[in-house]
């Protein structure tokens, strides 16, 4: 009811704006007036060609033609100028100031309508600011009607949940640990890639100790008005206290928790240091005795602001990494619970070949697999399924019409992968190549090749050269199988691969003999790229690996053909058949 009349007065407000403007405007016009000499104006005046003359007290006076044109002259301030100008039928107007005072008038009435337009609009934030604000103080707690999300329910990150288990008895029972001595900690950050379970965490954490778990993102405290990102932190921490024992949970914290810029900066922002400050003030005026637990989450720890990495604040820094083999084969088991699995999956081998994927990677391979099944109305989930479902997650949907694919386009594809999977198969007998695949995406991708090397804690130099010759794979294909001349832009996003895995190697791992020792990131920053030295000598090894690559894939051309003409006839190879075609087994056939 009230949103109609607001919009009728702001309506009337931006017409009487306008009517002003436009009056105004008008008044001030400038009309075009033609100069004549005061001789000219006299000789006009014996003739009657002057209609109207406006006296003033200044040095010029402005007047009227009978054709309708304007003038304008000097004003020869004589007593009998007017009765002159009367013997000769010319309308006189004296300017008395009254138009001055009119021209006043209107523009007084001008800024008056430009005041009320800034009240109206000034009051309109003010109220959705305070509405905003008590928004804030009404987040909702995760105790409401609902199952209860534990850490049974989360597979995988058994070291994070064990730090975190701890945690439930610190929530229970805070006074044991006082009666020691001990001081519970005020704040947990998880921290690692995307998708790997942050939330799931701190959610399952609350729902384990029974206690409210309150919600929130970074985002929703940064705000354009003065003061209410600030105000937002007060409220939700007042909210918590009420519930007693609770879990603040504050996704994406990088968000307002960014290092501060300090006063010599230029880009500083005031608001987000008063919101850090205030969320800093209320995590320090915590009581022991209290049992309320700060969870934050990020993808981004090396952003984060040194106050709230310190003691007392974000006491402990826990890392949710991608799975590993096993915690892969558990969530795959997790998210299949409510799935008709066909016989024919086996979710250990599936486990195996899907290195690198995240846990929300997982779940949306299986509910991508659950939706094909249910499209073509399938009993069950078979293998063919996933095998699309796995297509789609990694590189997009599979491009239905091929038509307009040229067979040479296709041939360029299946030697470029064939480059990448054979290169991978001989630089280490570790590596696995899991799936080849030369069909086209809706992403643009022509193919591609998943390699999984060995789980291990560390890379050796040897590692990340051999990583870097086979991303060089594809392009070494190219050029020996069709020239020089002909090779393609299809090795962009490897050649990206490959410059990346060496400057790390040469720059910051200190890998290079010639670069010697000295992380370069901490003397550039983020531009290795702007020292000529590096430059040159990330050229020279990418150069030299590249003959290496070339090299193996001249020693083993007859491999290449037998792995690329079996793409161009299955266009799919599992690990099985690159194992064979990659071996002598299939020459002996």
């Amino acid at each position: 009811m009230k949103r109609p009349k607001k919009l009728k007065i702001l309506l009337l407000l931006v017409i009487s704006f306008a009517i002003l403007s436009s009056l105004y405007l008008y008044i001030n016009s400038e009309k075009k007036y033609d100069d004549i000499s005061y001789s000219e104006f006299m000789e006009y005046v014996k003739d009657g060609k002057i209609e109207r003359v406006d006296l003033n007290d200044g040095s010029r006076i402005r007047g009227k033609f009978a054709t309708g044109e304007y003038f304008i002259t000097d004003n020869p301030r004589t007593e009998n100028f007017k009765e002159i100008l009367l013997m000769n039928n010319v309308k006189v107007v004296e300017s008395n100031g009254s138009s001055v005072i009119a021209q006043g008038l209107t523009f007084l009435l001008f800024i008056v309508g430009i005041g009320v337009i800034g009240y109206f609009v000034n009051n309109n934030m003010t109220k959705q600011a305070q509405k905003e604000m008590a928004l804030m103080s009404n987040v909702e707690s995760g105790n409401g009607s609902g199952d209860v999300f534990t850490f049974d329910n989360v597979a995988g990150n058994e070291e994070a949940k064990e730090s975190l288990k701890e945690l439930v008895d610190f929530i229970e029972n805070p006074e044991k640990y006082s009666k020691y001595g001990a001081r519970i900690p005020r704040g947990i950050l998880l921290y690692g890639p995307p998708g790997t379970g942050k939330t799931l965490l701190a959610k399952a954490l609350a729902g384990e100790a029974k206690v409210p778990f309150f919600s929130v993102s970074g985002s929703d405290f940064i705000q354009v008005y003065a003061g209410l990102g600030a105000s937002r932190i007060r409220a939700l921490f007042k909210k918590a206290k009420e519930c007693g024992k609770s879990v603040i949970f504050i996704d994406e914290i990088d968000a307002l928790g960014k290092k501060r810029k300090g006063s010599l900066s230029n880009s500083g922002n005031d608001e987000g240091d008063r919101t850090l400050n205030a969320l800093l003030t209320e995590m320090s005026g915590f009581s022991d005795r209290e049992g309320t637990i700060v969870v934050a989450a990020t993808n981004r720890v090396d952003t984060l602001d040194e106050a709230l990495l310190r003691p007392g604040r974000f006491d402990r820094q826990i890392e949710v990494g991608l799975p590993d083999l096993n915690a892969r084969f558990k969530i795959l088991k997790l998210h299949s619970k409510n799935k008709p699995l066909s016989e024919d999956v086996n979710l250990e081998k599936l486990a195996q070949e899907t290195s690198y994927f995240s846990g929300a990677m997982l779940e949306n391979l299986m509910n991508e697999s659950a939706m094909i099944a249910a499209r073509n109305n399938d009993i069950n989930i078979n293998m063919d399924h996933i095998d699309k479902a796995f297509f789609t997650v990694l590189v997009g949907e599979e491009k239905k019409d091929r038509s307009s694919i040229l067979n040479k386009d296709k041939k360029i594809t299946a030697y470029h992968e064939a480059g990448h999977a054979l290169v991978a198969k001989k630089v280490s007998k570790e590596n696995r190549v899991t799936k080849v695949s030369i069909i086209p995406s809706t992403k643009g991708m022509g193919g591609f090749s998943m390699n999984i090397p060995p789980d291990k804690m560390y890379q050796t130099k040897k590692d990340i050269r051999n990583s870097i010759m086979i991303a060089l794979g594809g392009r070494a294909a190219e050029e020996i199988i069709f020239g020089i001349e002909n090779i393609t832009t299809g090795a962009s996003s490897d050649l990206q691969k490959a410059t990346d895995m060496a400057i790390k190697m040469m720059g910051i791992y200190g890998m290079d003999e010639e670069l010697g020792l000295v992380n370069y990131e901490v003397v550039l920053g983020q531009n290795i790229g702007s020292n000529s030295f590096v430059i040159e000598r990330l050229k020279k090894q990418i150069d030299s690996l590249y003959e290496e690559t070339k090299e193996i894939l001249i020693t083993n051309e007859k491999f290449l053909h037998q792995i690329a003409t079996a793409l161009l006839d299955k266009e799919v190879l599992d690990e099985s058949e690159i194992n064979v075609l990659a071996s002598k087994k299939c020459l002996a056939v």
